[in-house]
């Protein structure tokens, strides 16, 4: 396990956290290593019944830390990336998540493969793709319009804007706006794993499998145009400037 991701199992319930409190807990490819190893070992673990996720220092996770993406190589099975959102998709357990402070690009997309998400107010969610010259990822380009409609999955994906807590709740991202929410994801995940294990493992399933082939298939679709882009003069720009602390300026693309 990482510096950055910290692992706690007590009560049956798997805490995961994002630490790395100086970057707002960007993720690293370390981090995503980390967190998949975990959550791969937790579903064949019998002595974990719910995984909960959340960051520390009052953000969730300000998304991809970008310099250490690009070092990457192609974005594939083998891929850290990858990985993890394997891992996370195919959990058999329920998930968890408690939401404060950012939750930027994989933190807000990541999300829509828990079962159960909490925010407070501070929490700010964005899926900024296309402003970085790229396309939605983890299924999201078909998640977000089932969840909140096709005007609203419009909005969110092709403007890349912020929003806060209530409108995510409103929309359909998070269960409840909590003021102490880190107190009540855990009290709802140690409710979780006081309910019967197999009937909650086989719910989840049957809740997942009408849209699970689905999901695999949209993701992989968006994999190929997300690598596509990502070698592209668009997104060249949107980084640069993103280091040079610059709006990016996309006039000259057709």
């Amino acid at each position: 396990m990482t510096e950055h991701i910290t692992s706690n199992l007590s009560d049956r319930v798997l805490h995961l956290q994002f630490n790395r409190p100086e970057r707002k807990n960007a993720i690293t490819l370390a981090m995503y290593s980390a967190l998949a190893a975990a959550l791969n070992d937790a579903a064949a673990n019998p002595d974990v019944r719910v995984a909960l996720i959340s960051g520390v220092d009052g953000n969730f996770t300000s998304g991809n830390d970008l310099s250490d993406f690009l070092s990457a190589g192609p974005l594939d099975e083998s891929h850290p990336v990858v990985h993890f959102l394997m891992a996370l998709l195919k959990f058999p357990k329920p998930v968890v998540a408690a939401v404060d402070g950012v939750a930027i690009g994989i933190g807000t997309t990541l999300l829509l493969q828990c079962d159960l998400v909490y925010a407070d107010n501070t929490a700010r969610f964005q899926m900024p793709f296309v402003n970085l010259g790229l396309v939605p990822e983890y299924a999201s380009s078909f998640l977000v319009p089932r969840l909140a409609g096709q005007a609203a999955a419009a909005e969110l994906l092709l403007l890349g804007e912020m929003f806060n807590a209530e409108k995510a709740a409103q929309l359909g991202f998070v269960n409840a706006v909590e003021a102490n929410v880190h107190a009540h994801a855990r009290a709802q995940a140690l409710r979780l794993a006081a309910q019967p294990p197999a009937a909650v493992r086989k719910t989840k399933a049957l809740l997942r499998a009408p849209v699970l082939d689905t999901v695999e298939q949209v993701m992989k679709n968006e994999f190929g145009l997300f690598a596509e882009l990502l070698a592209g003069g668009e997104f060249k720009e949107a980084a640069t400037a993103f280091f040079e602390k610059r709006k990016p300026d996309f006039s000259s693309f057709n």
